[in-house]
C-alpha cells in the first residue's frame, strides 16, 4: 500500500471529518468542540498528513514542541481500515524527527486506554514525573 506523508495543514471541516473515520474523536470534549478544532489545526507546532494514493487523509499526528527538548503528541490518529500498516509508527517517527530527533528530543504523550499497547509497541514508557492541571469541563461524545 503506497502512501505519503508530509507537513500539511488541514482546515477544521477537514479534520474533523477524518475524525469521524478513526477512534481519535471520543477523545475531545463536546463543549466548545468545532471552535477547538479550528484553533488546534491552525497553532500546533507540527502537523502531518498521511495520505494514500487517491489523495485521501489517511492519518494524521499533530504535535507542540519547543525544537529543543520536549514533543507532546496531541493527536495520533489513523483511518480504522488503514490501521495496523505501520502508518501510525511513520507518522510519529517523521513528528520526532521534525521536532528535533530521538538524541535530543523527549516525547510525552495522553493517551486512551486502547491505545497503551500501540504506544509501548513503539518504544514509550509509562513516566511517574508527570503533573497535571485540570478545571476543564468535560462531556465525552463521538464525532460522527
Amino acid at each position: 500500500m503506497e502512501y505519503i506523508i508530509k507537513e500539511e495543514r488541514l482546515t477544521a471541516t477537514e479534520y474533523i471529518e477524518f475524525l469521524k473515520h478513526t477512534d481519535l474523536g471520543s477523545q475531545y470534549p463536546k463543549e466548545r468542540f468545532e471552535e477547538r478544532i479550528e484553533t488546534l489545526v491552525k497553532k500546533a507546532s507540527i502537523s502531518l498528513v498521511a495520505r494514500n494514493e487517491c489523495n485521501d487523509i489517511i492519518g494524521v499526528c499533530f504535535g507542540i514542541t519547543d525544537f529543543a527538548y520536549w514533543l507532546f503528541i496531541t493527536d495520533l490518529g489513523v483511518v480504522r481500515e488503514y490501521m495496523g500498516k505501520g502508518i501510525g509508527k511513520a507518522l510519529v517517527r517523521k513528528l520526532h524527527e521534525l521536532a528535533g530527533g530521538e538524541d535530543n528530543i523527549i516525547m510525552y504523550t495522553c493517551v486512551n486506554e486502547n491505545a497503551i499497547p500501540f504506544y509501548e509497541k513503539i518504544g514509550m514508557s509509562k513516566p511517574n514525573d508527570v503533573m497535571v492541571y485540570n478545571r476543564v469541563e468535560w462531556t465525552d461524545f463521538v464525532v460522527e
